[in-house]
């Protein structure tokens, strides 16, 4: 866990509490530590992530806000992100910068339901499920015999069976609440799993390719599946044994259709 000198960051952005060695945080560790870095030099976070000068927007302050608009049509009218000082947000610029053409599709498609429709009490189920994706998804590159034990919730078959084949698999977190839940993970955290298999050379042509396929449309349905992460082979010490997968939980059967 790497230590800086954090003593004039605020207690929100509990720095310290992030172990950069872990699994899932391996492909934003090296943007997250520069991050880091330049709030230990005492700036503030939206300042912070403007100088990785890699994102389609920027970022300000929560205050820049306007009262009465809505954060998404603030982003989307002003290519700036209302950030405040605290791990949630962190996290969120952080996807920015890994996901830019992903975030900024999202962002599209959440301002044109802001505009029909307005902002009502409940979401409806596009922007629902924009927010879903938007803060626990993740996308998994996988063989096409882990898909299917995942469609099916088969557990056993996903994680111990066919254990071997997670070795040609990647699992990649979108979410940025799903990032700070993980900062202190417990076994029952999910993901829910973005059902648009894509090929895979590096985040980027992950980034590209979602951004292609999202619509209203192919959201409305929710195309999602839940999965825990912590039972991803190599994710988590406990899963090396079987019987970490006979919580039923945490790892539930699918439900039974009437």
């Amino acid at each position: 866990m790497a230590t800086w000198g954090l003593d004039t960051v605020p207690a929100a952005l509990d720095l310290q509490a992030i172990d950069w060695s872990r699994p899932w945080m391996q492909r934003i560790r090296m943007q997250g530590e520069r991050v880091c870095a330049a709030l230990a030099r005492g700036v503030s976070l939206p300042h912070a992530l403007n100088t990785q000068h890699s994102a389609p927007v920027g970022f300000v302050p929560q205050s820049a806000l306007l009262p009465g608009e809505a954060y998404e049509a603030f982003i989307f009218r002003t290519r700036t992100v209302p950030t405040r000082d605290n791990l949630h947000d962190f996290f969120n610029g952080l996807c920015w910068l890994h996901f830019p053409q992903t975030k900024t599709r999202l962002n599209q498609l959440q301002a044109a339901e802001i505009a029909a429709v307005g902002v009502q009490p409940l979401r409806g189920p596009v922007r629902d499920a924009l927010t879903v994706l938007d803060e626990n998804g993740a996308f998994l590159i996988a063989p096409p015999a882990l898909w299917d034990a995942l469609q099916a919730r088969d557990w056993h078959r996903l994680f111990v069976t066919l254990r071997p084949l997670w070795g040609q698999a990647q699992l990649l977190l979108f979410g940025h609440a799903l990032m700070e839940k993980l900062v202190k993970p417990r076994k029952a955290m999910v993901a829910h799993i973005y059902c648009a298999p894509v090929a895979i050379h590096s985040i980027a042509d992950v980034d590209a390719q979602v951004a292609a396929q999202l619509s209203a449309s192919s959201l409305a349905s929710k195309p999602f599946l839940p999965m825990p992460v912590l039972g991803v082979p190599g994710w988590w010490p406990e899963n090396t044994q079987p019987e970490f997968y006979d919580d039923a939980q945490v790892f539930r059967p699918p439900r039974s259709i009437a």
